[in-house]
């Protein structure tokens, strides 16, 4: 009878000492919680008023909260009682042997976050990295995903692209053109680069106020004179003005009567008698 009220007698005991912790830690951990999701959603809103980058919000979001949990965890198991310098010890080794496995995995991650705070390009921009060209179509925390212009989905590493060389040709509103043609040396320069130079004033896309259409003579090579034409466009024009500007110089030079040389060859066959 002794023995079985010692035993009760430690049992309340234990409940006395550790059921207050426990109810303790379990408040603090569903307040916390609650107290975590109005933090994510303050800085969800923070962002949408600062016009941060859409990519960026939910990775910030995440982030912020699985950090804001972890550190709630090692709280909560601190206030029942167990012992946080081991746990933290082994939790560290872990985090090592896991970070080793992973470190391609991480160095894409880096990259992602490199990427989306300094912007080097933004969904919609039209690039060329790593060999390769196209329009972003996703930001994603490891890759980006790019759009060919023959509708080939391309997916490159972020780690490649944070440390390596980009070219973004949509960053800058306008981009120049330089075409260059080469007529013949008996054709008549002048009539060449008035005809450049009409075509390039009479159309609309060409833009004229800040950088006029300049004609000049780039070159007297081998076997013909090549003249330059720069004009300015929206970055939006490039490539339609670029083609149909293409044709229409070969339909104007033939209509003025102005050669455009190819390279040929002569053959001579001698007979030996």
């Amino acid at each position: 009878m002794e023995n079985f009220q010692e035993t009760l007698q430690k049992i309340y005991d234990l409940v006395v000492q550790y059921g207050l912790k426990f109810i303790t830690a379990i408040l603090v951990l569903i307040v916390g919680l609650l107290v975590i999701r109005w933090i994510t959603r303050w800085l969800v809103r923070l962002m949408e008023k600062r016009n941060v980058n859409a990519s960026l919000v939910p990775f910030l979001k995440t982030l912020t909260g699985v950090l804001l949990k972890i550190l709630l965890v090692i709280s909560v198991m601190g206030m029942v009682g167990i012992q946080m310098t081991s746990f933290i010890a082994v939790l560290g080794a872990a985090g090592l042997a896991v970070g080793l496995a992973l470190q391609g995995t991480l160095q894409n991650f880096a990259g992602g976050v490199m990427i989306l705070l300094f912007k080097p390009y933004e969904v919609g921009h039209f690039i060329e990295a790593q060999g390769f060209m196209g329009t972003v179509q996703e930001i994603q925390i490891f890759h980006t995903v790019l759009l060919s212009p023959d509708n080939r989905k391309i997916t490159i590493p972020n780690s490649p692209l944070a440390t390596g060389s980009i070219t973004n040709f949509s960053a800058m509103p306008t981009r120049r053109i330089d075409f260059s043609f080469g007529i013949g040396y008996g054709d008549d320069i002048d009539k060449a680069k008035d005809i450049l130079l009409r075509m390039a004033q009479s159309d609309d896309r060409v833009l004229k106020e800040d950088n006029p259409p300049q004609v000049m003579v780039e070159e007297l090579a081998d076997s013909s004179v090549n003249l330059k034409l720069r004009v300015w466009v929206n970055s939006s024009d490039y490539w339609s003005l670029f083609f149909d500007t293409t044709e229409n110089v070969k339909k104007q030079f033939d209509a003025a009567g102005i050669s455009i040389p190819f390279p040929q060859s002569d053959v001579h066959l001698y007979q030996h008698a």
